[in-house]
């Protein structure tokens, strides 16, 4: 996966807008930012200087999604979610190292917007200055002080979030749209699995190898039942069975429910078809392909295939730019946005409650 989409999905896969980011951030909790001067340069990035306040901002804007969002689906703290490793990196080392590349970017495109005749309206700016107002009137001093949350920083982090919109959409304007059922054909299937897992008291473990051999059985002797039979009706198979059939779309690329399993139902030369019992590590899948063209599968595929599109051309655009950029990080000023000492949560206005992510 390239850079610019990873950094994309760590930022939930959306732009976040003017309008909604005063009223979403709120913070709680936090500890001593330690010394800190706003106006210190984290980077420069051709002749424009980026502000500790604005990068600070920024990056506890997305701070505040990571901790109560992902931080919660995973079951854990935020400061346990950072202090995480992978390949010899912690959580907030990698995620850091994005979000210093997605403002440096976003300066990027600054730079370029008058190229493409993009600036801000009278309403955006309305906007940007009516969130900016709402952020500072809903968070205490100490608060304000932790994030940078100070109106300048905030109206420019807004100001560079609202010009990055509009230059992606005016950056991929002359993207082709056509996808041809061809290219975007999704098939689908009907199927049932045999678990090599089981639940007892509670808990679940892993088969014996012989309740494996006579789970393989049971997923042989489904398969030939459902082949021999005039209708090929898998659900009544199954309800015969005590079996749960479950429903997939996909192409020869796709890796879900599992990739043997795609494999087979891919190889199937005919709508009902049924597959043999595929044994995987974690049981058997057997599968009757119901359609050689899913309509709604293959429309969403199109979109999916269009945006890639876009993604590429926008990518390219910023590549380039950056190539022709000179850019430079102060680390030792970055370094003092500490995410495992500081912690940020989002806030529910729909509730006025907060999800406390420490």
């Amino acid at each position: 996966m390239k850079g610019e989409r990873t950094e994309n999905m760590n930022q939930w896969k959306k732009r976040v807008t003017a309008l909604g980011l005063a009223g979403m951030l709120a913070v709680t909790g936090l500890t001593g930012c330690g010394s800190m001067n706003n106006d210190d340069v984290v980077a420069t990035v051709g002749e424009s200087e980026i502000k500790l306040g604005v990068a600070n901002f920024y990056a506890r804007m997305q701070q505040a999604q990571y901790e109560t969002y992902y931080a919660g689906m995973m079951g854990t703290t935020g400061e346990e979610l950072w202090a995480k490793e992978t390949d010899g990196k912690t959580y907030e080392q990698s995620v850091k190292s994005n979000m210093i590349k997605s403002l440096e970017n976003m300066y990027i495109l600054e730079q370029h917007a008058s190229e493409y005749d993009v600036a801000l309206s009278e309403d955006e700016k309305k906007t940007i200055d009516k969130a900016a107002e709402e952020f500072d009137e809903n968070n205490a001093l100490e608060d304000k002080e932790a994030v940078s949350g100070y109106n300048k920083y905030v109206k420019k982090v807004l100001e560079l979030l609202t010009i990055q919109s509009k230059m992606e959409d005016v950056m991929t304007a002359d993207v082709d749209t056509e996808v041809s059922d061809d290219e975007a054909a999704q098939k689908a299937m009907k199927y049932v699995f045999y678990s090599y897992t089981k639940d007892e008291n509670d808990s679940t473990s892993t088969m014996s190898e012989i309740e494996k051999t006579e789970a393989k059985q049971k997923a042989t002797d489904f398969a030939e039942k459902l082949k021999n039979s005039d209708t090929k009706d898998i659900d009544a198979v199954a309800n015969e069975a005590g079996m749960e059939v479950q429903t997939a779309t996909f192409d020869s690329e796709s890796t879900s429910p599992n990739a043997d399993l795609v494999k087979a139902a891919d190889a199937l030369t005919a709508e009902g078809d049924v597959t043999d019992a595929i044994e995987t590590d974690s049981g058997i899948y057997v599968a009757k392909v119901t359609s050689f063209l899913d309509r709604t599968a293959t429309d969403a595929k199109k979109q999916s295939i269009v945006e890639e599109r876009k993604q590429d051309q926008y990518d390219a655009f910023l590549k380039k730019w950056r190539k022709k950029t000179n850019i430079d990080l102060n680390k030792r000023v970055w370094k003092k946005v500490d995410f495992q000492k500081q912690g940020v949560t989002v806030k529910d206005t729909s509730s006025n409650a907060e999800e406390s992510a420490e």
